[in-house]
């Protein structure tokens, strides 16, 4: 799944550089996350470094992009070059 950035952003720049994936900028009137990019941090983090940060809770699940946990991993080994059968005998 890709998160989603709502119009209830204060543009308060704590999410941006928290992004491993640098998969949020700044948009036309708010941030925006970059479905193509985002991993909700798997392969990163536990959880969503964005929501973990952001103050007003405005960063839910994008329901356009509703992605399993092995395609999170899957994007998260192309967005990063690893090899992911290296990376599973490693795990």
């Amino acid at each position: 799944m890709a998160l989603l950035i709502t119009d209830e952003c204060i543009n308060c720049d704590v999410c941006e550089p928290e992004c491993p994936n640098q998969a949020i900028y700044m948009g036309k009137d708010i941030y925006e996350i970059d479905p193509s990019k985002c991993t909700e941090c798997v392969g990163h983090f536990d959880e969503p470094q964005c929501v973990q940060v952001c103050p007003v809770a405005c960063i839910p699940v994008n329901p356009q992009f509703i992605e399993s946990k092995p395609v999170l991993w899957e994007k998260y080994h192309r967005l990063t070059g690893t090899n992911l059968a290296t990376a599973e005998k490693t795990v």
